[in-house]
């Protein structure tokens, strides 16, 4: 490996090339090398007498050559072997099969070295014959931090980061990387076994020689490849739910609450649909009178001025624009896309951004069950503006989560009762639905385009411009 880089090797092959080299013209370099250092540390050779000697190459070429990944064996491609010789003067590890072998490399750099941080798709035991390596390893959950290469590129299994220092400004999520990682020296004799899918970097001190052995884990030779599709799903979808909890983080403190009461009415628990004020439905509800003034008395000053604020905000925002104007498309973070000219008309999909999310999702579930069934009642065009043109798409995740809290703390007739006052309250059911679901969709999506930017490199914001680029220059 030549590397325009050196003493750093990054894996994109922008940054290096495979140049064939007789293996006596790199044991060449190895000696010059080692000569050159030995006349550098010699007190009786001036700075003069030292620049003179050897040439350009003797003095370059040799810091910039690294013998990567030299194949002693390669059963995945038998063909490749290009130092089989050596193969006779490997002892293979007790512990391992030799039927389930990748392959075993020969490394040796000449100069100090340090390889770009990466994973590799297979269990990997790392020897050292000589010399000295610092290995710093990280867990495959540590992958956001690392903002691997994209997935379709060359290097997909390389991170971004430039070696050295990081620039915080664009990678701001590798200020805490270090907390993550293992470190260990390897010494002439040691071996280091790095599970596959374990990111680690690798620093060399001069004329480091070692051989490393791959191959397959248990569980990648399990996996059928009709399951991949299959698998890929699962996975995405579980990362996709990980990255909306972290975007909807639970509340620190829960400001918004109800008295608690041992006094019941029509002998229900407190808090029961029974208990709430009068509101008039149709169908199975017709006839029956829900009393709700006594749950709003019983409510704590902060729950009263969160309604009083939810109802402002509306009210507030009640000249907004047709819904279809709305600017629909995600931010690459995920922040906040805005109609021109309209800042209030905003999709958001962080919490800090949107008062009403913030209200939803920061009053006790219990208490917001009965601000909506109050707003149902008092101000029902007022919910209705809310769900059809307030609530965003972090609002709508917040609501259908609180919807789910309300859930679990009633009973199945209770909660019946609750969803039919709510939606038929509204002069279309159908559309406050809808409203809802696109929002909780929306607020996925953009879940699922952080995942793909955290974890396999992938920002779709850059393939438009991609495109554009590339049709500019057709």
């Amino acid at each position: 490996m030549l590397s325009r880089s050196a003493p750093f090797f990054y894996g994109d092959l922008r940054s290096h090339e495979r140049v064939p080299l007789p293996f006596s013209s790199f044991i060449g370099f190895c000696k010059q090398h080692m000569e050159k250092e030995e006349d550098d540390q010699s007190p009786c050779m001036d700075s003069e007498e030292r620049n003179s000697e050897g040439s350009e190459q003797d003095h370059v070429a040799p810091r910039q050559i690294y013998l990567a990944q030299v194949p002693i064996m390669n059963a995945e491609n038998k063909g490749r072997a290009q130092l089989e010789v050596l193969l006779e003067d490997i002892q293979m590890p007790a512990f391992l099969d030799k039927s389930l072998l990748a392959s075993v490399n020969l490394w040796i750099n000449i100069a100090e070295a340090r390889s770009s941080t990466h994973y590799d798709p297979h269990h990997n035991l790392l020897c050292l014959v000589s010399g000295t390596k610092k290995v710093v390893l990280w867990p495959p959950s540590a992958s956001p931090m690392l903002y691997p290469m994209p997935l379709y590129g060359e290097a997909s299994n390389h991170s971004s980061l430039t070696l050295g220092r990081p620039d915080f400004s664009l990678h701001p999520r590798a200020e805490n990387l270090m907390d993550y990682s293992q470190k260990v020296i390897l010494k002439a004799g040691d071996a280091l076994f790095i599970p596959e899918g374990w990111f680690h970097q690798v620093d060399s001190d001069n004329l480091s020689i070692a051989v490393n052995f791959w191959w397959q884990s248990n569980l990648t030779r399990g996996i059928s490849e009709h399951m991949d599709s299959y698998y890929l799903r699962r996975i995405l979808r579980r990362l996709t739910d990980k990255e909306m909890d972290l975007m909807l983080p639970k509340p620190a403190s829960v400001e918004c609450k109800v008295h608690e009461s041992k006094r019941t009415l029509n002998g229900d628990a407190d808090g029961d649909l029974h208990n709430v004020d009068k509101v008039s439905v149709d169908g199975d509800l017709e006839g029956k009178e829900v009393k709700l003034e006594s749950a709003i008395c019983h409510m704590e000053p902060s729950a009263l001025q969160a309604l009083h604020a939810l109802v402002s905000l509306v009210h507030n925002g009640v000249n907004i624009p047709n819904p279809s104007r709305v600017q629909q498309s995600l931010l690459g973070n995920g922040a906040i896309a805005c109609t021109e000219g309209d800042p209030k008309n905003c999709v958001v999909f962080h919490l800090e951004d949107d008062p009403v999310a913030k209200i939803l999702w920061n009053t006790e579930p219990h208490t917001l069950r009965t601000m909506l069934l109050y707003m149902a009642d008092k101000f029902p065009r007022t919910l209705e503006a809310l769900i059809l043109h307030l609530l965003s798409p972090v609002g709508a995740e917040a609501l259908t989560r609180k919807f789910d809290e309300i859930d679990a703390e009633c009973s199945e007739e209770d909660r019946s009762k609750f969803y039919q006052i709510i939606y038929g309250a509204l002069d279309d059911q159908f559309a406050a639905m809808d409203s809802i679901l696109l929002g909780k969709e929306s607020f996925a999506m953009q879940a699922f385009r952080n995942v793909l930017d955290k974890y396999l490199g992938v920002n779709m914001e850059d393939g438009p411009k991609v495109r554009a680029r590339q049709n500019f220059q057709g």
